[in-house]
Parts: C-alpha cells; sequence; structure tokens
C-alpha cells in the first residue's frame, strides 16, 4: 500500500467512500477479556492488507503508557502502526495534515473529552479528521474518544459527570462506561429525557459500528456487555432499549482481572523508562 484512503477514487460507479466510525464503550491494550478481540475487530475494517493506524491519545495528554500498549499490542500484527503526541511537538519535523491523511485507521484513546477537544481545535485537528473521515478513513476510539464523534456525550472532565458538546460527526449523543458509572448513566438519562438527543449507552467491551450516519451493527467483547438505546419518553421521562450484539470471540485465551492489573504496572514502569514515542 503506497498510502492510505485515495479521496479520488471513490466507491462504485465514482461514488465517495462510505464514513466509517467505531466507538467503544470502554477499551485498552491489554490482555483483558474482550480488549484483543475488539482490536482485531477494527483492524479487520480496513479494506487494505496492511493497513496504517494511528493513535491519538490527546485526551489522556499523550500518557506514555497508553502509547506503550498501543505499539505493544499491535507491534506483531500485520498492519503499520505510529502514535501522534500534540504535546510532544518541539522539534518534530512532522505534518499533521499530511500524516493523518495517510491513514486507514485513526484510533483516539480515552481521557479528558474537554481537554480533547480543545487541544484538537487549536491545532486544526478537527477539521483535519473530518476531511480524512470523508475520504475513506476510520475514525475509531474508546470513552472520550468515542463520545467526542457525536453532538453530545457524559463527560467527567470536571469531575461531576455532566453533558458536553462533541464534534458532531455523528447525530445524537453517547454516554460509555455504562453500567460501571451508575453517575454518568444517571446524568445521562436526565439530559437525553430533558435536553440533549436521543443516543446510546455503550458498557466496557462493546461497540458500535456506523456507516455514514447509521448504526450498521453492534458488536460485545465480553459477557454481559451491552449497548441501549436511550431516548426521551415526554414529560421528562426517558427509555432506553437493549440493541442485539453480535459476539465477538477472543483471539487467544484472555488473562484474568488479577494478571491483567499486573501486567498494566508492568507496562506503566516500562513506560515512564523508556521515555515518549512520537508519530513516526
Amino acid at each position: 500500500m503506497a498510502g492510505g484512503p485515495d479521496p479520488s477514487a471513490g466507491g462504485r460507479n465514482g461514488a465517495r467512500p462510505s464514513r466509517t466510525t467505531v466507538v467503544l464503550g470502554g477499551h485498552e491494550f491489554s490482555r483483558r477479556r474482550g480488549n484483543e478481540a475488539l482490536r482485531d475487530y477494527v483492524l479487520g475494517l480496513a479494506t487494505v492488507e496492511h493497513p496504517r493506524i494511528c493513535l491519538l491519545p490527546t485526551a489522556s495528554g499523550d500518557a506514555e503508557a497508553q502509547i506503550h500498549g498501543f505499539r505493544q499490542s499491535l507491534g506483531g500484527l500485520p498492519c503499520r502502526v505510529s502514535d501522534l503526541s500534540l504535546f510532544r511537538l518541539e522539534g518534530e519535523r512532522l505534518a499533521l495534515r499530511e500524516h493523518l491523511l495517510r491513514q486507514d485507521i485513526i484510533y483516539v484513546g480515552g481521557g479528558s473529552m474537554h481537554n480533547l477537544l480543545a487541544i484538537w481545535r487549536a491545532h486544526g485537528i478537527d477539521r483535519i479528521l473530518r476531511e480524512a473521515w470523508e475520504a475513506g478513513t476510520i475514525l475509531c476510539g474508546q470513552s472520550a474518544g468515542a463520545m467526542c464523534w457525536f453532538e453530545w456525550g457524559i463527560s467527567r472532565s470536571s469531575g461531576a459527570a455532566q453533558p458536553m458538546r462533541g464534534l458532531g460527526f455523528l447525530p445524537g449523543s453517547l454516554s460509555v462506561h455504562y453500567h460501571r458509572d451508575a453517575d454518568r448513566r444517571r446524568v445521562f438519562h436526565q439530559a437525553v429525557a430533558l435536553v440533549i438527543p436521543a443516543g446510546y449507552g455503550l458498557d466496557d467491551g462493546t461497540g458500535l459500528l456506523f456507516r455514514d450516519d447509521e448504526l450498521a451493527e453492534v458488536v460485545s467483547a465480553r459477557p454481559g456487555s451491552g449497548a441501549w438505546r436511550v431516548q426521551s419518553a415526554g414529560g421528562g421521562a426517558w427509555k432506553e432499549t437493549a440493541l442485539r450484539a453480535r459476539q465477538l470471540a477472543d483471539p487467544r485465551p484472555a488473562i484474568d482481572e488479577q494478571d491483567g492489573a499486573v501486567s498494566e504496572l508492568r507496562r506503566t514502569l516500562a513506560s515512564r523508562a523508556g521515555g515518549g514515542l512520537t508519530a513516526r
């Protein structure tokens, strides 16, 4: 593959390529149950044999542990990996737009949705991402990196859960960590009932695939994890409807949660000792 999506190629009969977005309620680059299944699902959406995939870890302040985990998880797979650290651009001769437009997949990590959007707008990344998306690049993300694509999300950037405007690439709203964060879920219900448009509640280990503005598929990589459509029922009330999800199989036996925590700690310590990584 010579580069990323070719905007001039279009689809069949010269039509524009489908705009593809994958949002994950919670995901890590570790061997905890379901994480590798979701990783492989995202990679499998690419239409090339060795896709270019770039991590944008902006929401976490370009945390070294997140970058290290990303590179360790994808390093042995048939893809070309890079990360773009906006906090470490000093001395780097990197053409942001050209780098991002060459990608087949752009993965946005979790953290602060407020900081993510503010920094992207300061660098013009929001405009570049829309350009890449409309040219056929798959946009993907988890937690804040999932909610940012919608009109609204439920963020904890300021501590307490509250509605926050997103980029509006996708219509409606999204709340992540749906059954793990009861306060966020409560605020989401209230907001949908009274203020923000209908949307989706998404558990960790679960993903939504959108083609253009339409929900194309719901996938789950963990037993009991799911997705819900949340709508206003009128009069300040709300209703939620469970969505049927396709279960993904783990590519290899997952380690248990305790071993996963130890592994994550070791990766964090190793990344701190090894220094940061920037886009290549």
